[in-house]
């Protein structure tokens, strides 16, 4: 089959080349792949971190090419969008059936293809920080995959969204759009305290992002894209009057049970059009270089999705 293989010679780390087909366990599907998603954590520190010749890629949609061997999961035929820990940048990849969700028909596979990830960790994000009717909900890199999503998963649930963005002058028609009641350049402009946070930039903001917690509030980390270090100043984490009972909590997103059911309803509001994936950039495989070139130099603001051939 051909698969986008880690080669760190050629441009964006990647190039075209030729990897036998994956062979699924009992309980895994073998998936013909349509479209694939990238995220900055894969194509920043996956790329970097892999051996030569491997197939990264999490995002995955498609059609079930072979059904799982212990009868779970959808029938061969089935539409669906995947999750894994790799394989997701080849024609052909396995996932366990835990992790497929089925896709309506006539859905867009690509724009489906934006699910995995980023949808489902705004999700799993949000149900962490728990009820959030009418609770303030601040979501930093609110531009990004994860926080798009978020913005309007945190709307939906009937919270009053803050969104923090670099721009908020320049993109924050498009985040009061998606949903978001504020949009601020910082945390500390948040003003009131708040009772959630999902952060998916780490480093400095999610020190400030936690800063703003009100009592019993959590902040969900969620990623790391600006690669900088945590440093709490003196008494940052001491439950001061109004300050205390705040909590910091993250998730594996490959470690939790229950992704089937997530994905199978993300998919159907992105086919219904109630959810935006906010797709930034779209183009065949044999471009990956160019999607992943845009995606680190901070000039893609959504997703990047590959239409594999």
């Amino acid at each position: 089959m051909r698969a986008l293989l880690v080669d760190r010679s050629a441009p964006g780390g990647l190039r075209l080349g030729e990897a036998p087909v994956p062979e699924p366990a009992p309980h895994q599907a073998l998936i013909r792949v349509r479209a694939t998603s990238l995220n900055h954590g894969e194509v920043r520190w996956g790329i970097e971190g892999a051996p030569e010749g491997a197939v990264l890629g999490w995002d995955a949609a498609g059609v079930v090419e072979r059904a799982a061997a212990d009868g779970s999961g959808p029938a061969a035929g089935t539409r669906v969008v995947t999750l894994a820990g790799d394989g997701g940048w080849a024609e052909y990849r396995v996932a366990d059936t835990d992790w497929i969700g089925v896709v309506p028909e006539g859905a867009d596979l690509g724009a489906i293809s934006t699910v995995p990830v980023a949808g489902a960790s705004a999700l799993r994000a949000l149900d962490r920080i728990g009820p959030i009717l009418g609770r303030r909900v601040l979501v930093t890199g609110a531009t990004g995959g994860v926080g798009r999503y978020a913005v309007q998963l945190a709307r939906r649930g009937g919270a009053h969204v803050i969104a923090v963005t670099g721009d908020p002058e320049g993109r924050g028609e498009m985040l009061r759009a998606l949903g978001a009641h504020e949009v601020i350049a910082e945390p500390e402009a948040a003003g009131a305290p708040v009772d959630g946070v999902v952060d998916v930039i780490g480093g400095r903001q999610l020190v400030a992002a936690y800063q703003q917690l009100g009592e019993r509030g959590t902040l969900v980390s969620v990623g790391q894209a600006g690669g900088d270090p945590e440093h709490f100043p003196l008494k940052a984490l001491y439950g001061e009057q109004g300050r205390h009972d705040r909590s910091i909590v993250n998730f594996q997103l490959l470690g939790c049970s229950g992704l089937s059911r997530d994905l199978t309803w993300l998919a159907e509001q992105v086919a219904a059009g109630t959810l935006d994936p906010g797709t930034s950039w779209r183009g065949p495989w044999d471009r990956a270089p160019e999607a992943i070139e845009t995606l680190l130099t901070r000039r893609l603001q959504g997703k990047a999705i590959l239409d594999i051939a």
